[in-house]
């Protein structure tokens, strides 16, 4: 199946070169395009890398910019035999960036890319340089939360309606827009064509019930696991970018991220819903273009200083 799609350029709105690693098994498709430092954008549910595709020629001009596919999305193989969880997808990235043995990395996350992201990033803190948090969370839910998924749960409708993503998909990415007037016929097309058939749903039809409710759920110990660590990136450079009409991940998600993170930079787009990627493309590359060269500039500044210092105690030294 992937095999038809993995050359697909959707009227011209992808035109980008398809790159595939053996991943744990399994065929792990990402665009890889440009050169520089490595900007590495993860998607979530249930989109692939053509939510980026407006992303990747601005960016790409300046930095590399690499654009995975997570296990059973987009062009990457829907393997049946592997657990779709945060554990997995985690590790599927983690093997994905030593095999491409990427350093000084600019992680952006929205949705499960977030915490895919987090959970590379509190294990490999000294290959990040910068996180760009877009519409996303980390943590656990306390036990009995109702998510967005819970009525679809008790209708016994879930299935259903995320097992046949070719007809239900549309409708989704509806409700992540802003406005219905942005969605193309092409872009239906795009994010419908990985999920022909149930079996090809496999990972999203997972991912919802991989979010952690209560401490019981199988990927509470992960997720609290990044929560407690997350200071091990406390140092590093970050801008928050969130779309205001997110129904998924709405404000008081916005305020948690900067009562742990306090002073980071954010941009709030009123514009915007939970596919902020669609509702304001050029705003967020911009606000990204800023925030490299702002803090280029400044670990530039920094690295001056340190060896001013450095020269000036020699100095000191030699006169002794």
């Amino acid at each position: 199946m992937k095999k038809e799609i993995l050359h697909e350029t959707f009227d011209g709105t992808w035109p980008f070169r398809p790159n595939l690693k053996t991943i744990n098994g399994f065929k792990m498709h990402y665009v890889d395009e440009g050169g520089g430092e490595p900007i590495i954008c993860l998607h979530g549910e249930p989109t692939w890398g053509y939510l980026y595709r407006k992303f990747i020629s601005p960016l790409s001009k300046t930095n590399r910019v690499i654009v995975p596919d997570h296990m059973g999305f987009g062009k990457s193989d829907v393997p049946q035999d592997m657990p779709y969880t945060l554990a997995q997808h985690i590790d599927n990235l983690t093997k994905l960036i030593l095999e491409l043995d990427l350093e000084d990395l600019t992680l952006v996350g929205q949705d499960w890319g977030g915490p895919i992201m987090f959970g590379f990033a509190v294990n490999y803190p000294d290959r990040i340089k910068r996180l760009v948090i877009m519409n996303t969370g980390i943590g656990v839910y306390p036990e009995h939360t109702k998510t967005w998924v819970s009525d679809l749960l008790a209708k016994g409708t879930y299935e259903r309606i995320l097992g046949n993503l070719k007809k239900s998909l549309p409708g989704l990415l509806g409700g992540g827009v802003s406005k219905a007037t942005k969605i193309t016929e092409t872009m239906i097309r795009a994010y419908t064509a990985p999920f022909p058939n149930k079996a090809s749903c496999k990972g999203a039809i997972a991912f919802p019930l991989d979010i952690p409710v209560g401490r019981n759920h199988p990927s509470a110990p992960l997720m609290h696991s990044i929560l407690e660590r997350r200071n091990l990136l406390r140092d590093k450079s970050k801008v928050i970018i969130w779309g205001l009409k997110d129904p998924v991940f709405p404000r008081m998600i916005l305020d948690w991220w900067l009562q742990a993170y306090p002073g980071t930079e954010v941009h709030e787009l009123s514009e915007a819903s939970h596919f902020l990627q669609e509702d304001a493309p050029d705003k967020i590359v911009k606000i990204i273009q800023e925030f490299l060269y702002k803090t280029k500039t400044e670990t530039t500044k920094r690295s001056r200083g340190k060896a001013a210092k450095e020269a000036s105690a020699n100095r000191t030294a030699t006169r002794r």
